[in-house]
């Protein structure tokens, strides 16, 4: 399981305090720290949860009462490790789903690790409409509860029961959404391994209700060219590949074929009477597509499942051609435009921010959690080919196209200089995680409050331009010209001063999505 306080400076060699992946990785404490953070105040107005003594041998982090946040009720599901009840939020009521994972089960280091990693994940994965949100991951003496967005519309393999089969352009409707779930999983670096019916719920009971990628269990971070050994998912959607030991994220794609071969003719593709006969099946290869109801089946929906069921994982469309299938376009909304990874629009949002937002988030993010950065950090190492410990303007113009993206040079140097916050010409680990977090970050108000407070320092309860001037400064941008506008911009109530109201209108102005849940909080 590893030494859960262990904390490696950056010139650290070698040791690791958690064990390897199964692809050779290994998730370094703190190989690239946080800068020296200051003490956290508690915040104006948060729920906290009562203290458990002790450090949580799973989460590695203090224990916590979910009980004194969150009310139990029904039971929802149950897995092998778990059982997944509704919970509702002491104070605002607000409903959630809460998988409990029992401690006592997690008997192995992989079992404890794969439960870290999969928390990890869901915080990497944050923000995306098609995957259920992770709302907290808390860890008493008994169990490891995570506390996510409630699906109240059931499993998809339910409605594919209840239908028989889906139209074509329902399926497609479908197969769009779990395509860019992949597609966002893989420019992000996770590979899910356990795609399924059974892993994705409607949001709600409505006819258009968006479907939601859960279980992240069997996820693992990925860098490309990576390979993995170990025989994981699901008996009818595993990849051939995957039962050869050697395979790679395009298993991902073969799984999520053999949803879209299920979704329009309401059988699997590979039959057998026990596992073993459906590996059989699977490695035999032979598709079906002259039963019933293939004949009546668009030969442009036949072409589309026949590439993503290639054996050879070389030959199979990658996430981003499977979106562009002309099968998957009739009709929807996807239609041509090019597809932007998640880490490339963040970085345009950032661009776009006033200085003074820039080093907000810069403090923001120096106060995340190691969870909830873990993936983001992964992403770093891979962009930092030298292990310099930053991010140089030819290691992100090489390490941005790996992740599916196409940019000309002055587009890359421009989110360069946007990235770069101290403008010493690289991109610092924590510079790297202050432009591409998502904006979700901003919605915990012990995150704002401790940034007003960086700015604050006579804790006055407002950011004199003086204090504004100082801290800019500590960035370079501390110019007379950057100070006159953010005053002009953030200080609405004209006192020549800003307060932490102004404050948190500044931080999330330009996030409609953070705007609208407040809404609906209150």
């Amino acid at each position: 399981m590893g030494n859960c306080n262990g904390q490696l400076s950056p010139d650290a060699g070698g040791g690791s305090d958690l064990p390897p992946q199964p692809n050779g990785l290994s998730i370094r404490a703190s190989e690239y720290p946080p800068l020296p953070g200051r003490p956290q105040p508690p915040p104006p107005t948060t729920t906290t949860t009562s203290p458990l003594s002790g450090i949580g041998r799973v989460l590695c982090r203090p224990m916590e009462d979910v009980r004194s946040t969150y009310t139990f009720s029904d039971e929802l599901g149950r897995g092998q490790f778990g059982v997944t009840f509704l919970v509702t939020h002491n104070t605002t009521g607000e409903k959630f789903a809460c998988k409990s994972i029992a401690t006592r089960k997690l008997v192995s280091k992989d079992d404890v690790e794969d439960v870290r990693r999969e928390v990890q994940i869901m915080h990497h994965l944050t923000g995306h409409r098609n995957i259920v949100e992770l709302k907290g991951a808390y860890e008493d003496r008994q169990s490891v509860n995570l506390v996510m967005e409630l699906c109240a519309g059931g499993e998809l393999f339910d409605r594919i029961i209840e239908k028989g089969h889906y139209s074509e352009r329902a399926a497609a409707a479908l197969c769009r959404q779990i395509v860019t779930v992949v597609h966002y999983c893989h420019s992000m670096g996770v590979m899910h391994r356990d795609l399924k019916p059974e892993n994705f719920l409607f949001l709600s009971t409505d006819e258009d209700s968006p479907l939601k990628a859960t279980d992240f269990g069997l996820s693992v971070f990925f860098k490309p060219g990576d390979t993995f050994k170990d025989l994981v998912g699901s008996a009818y959607y595993v990849a051939p590949e995957v039962l050869r030991r050697n395979y790679g994220a395009e298993a991902d794609i073969w799984s999520a074929g053999v949803i879209f071969y299920i979704l329009l003719s309401g059988v699997p593709p590979f039959w057998g009477e026990n596992e073993q006969g459906i590996f059989d099946a699977i490695l035999h290869g032979d598709l079906d597509f002259s039963s019933d109801p293939w004949p009546s089946i668009s030969s442009s929906a036949k072409d589309l499942v026949k590439r993503m069921l290639r054996d050879d994982p070389k030959e199979r469309l990658c996430a981003f051609e499977v979106l562009n299938h002309p099968w998957m376009r009739e009709d929807g909304d996807a239609s041509d435009k090019p597809l932007d990874v998640a880490v490339l629009t963040r970085m345009k949002q950032f661009r776009a921010m006033n200085k003074l937002k820039k080093v907000a988030l810069k403090v923001i993010a120096e106060n995340l959690s190691e969870e909830e950065i873990v993936g983001l950090k992964e992403m770093f190492k891979s962009m930092d080919t030298d292990n310099s410990g930053t991010i140089t303007f030819e290691e992100l113009k090489a390490g941005l196209p790996k992740l599916g993206t196409k940019l000309s040079e002055s587009e890359v140097r421009q989110l360069m200089e946007a990235a770069d916050v101290d403008g010493n010409g690289t991109i610092d680990y924590i510079e790297f995680i202050t432009a591409t977090m998502h904006m979700n970050r901003m919605e915990r108000e012990d995150h704002l409050y401790t940034a007003f407070e960086f700015f604050d320092k006579d804790k006055s309860g407002y950011i004199t331009m003086e204090e504004l001037e100082n801290a800019l400064k500590q960035y370079n941008m501390g110019d007379e010209k950057t100070i006159k506008e953010i005053i002009a911009e953030v200080d609405t109530d004209h006192d020549g001063r800003i307060n932490y109201d102004e404050f948190v209108a500044m931080m999330r102005k330009g996030n409609p999505e953070l705007v609208a849940n407040r809404r609906r909080r209150s």
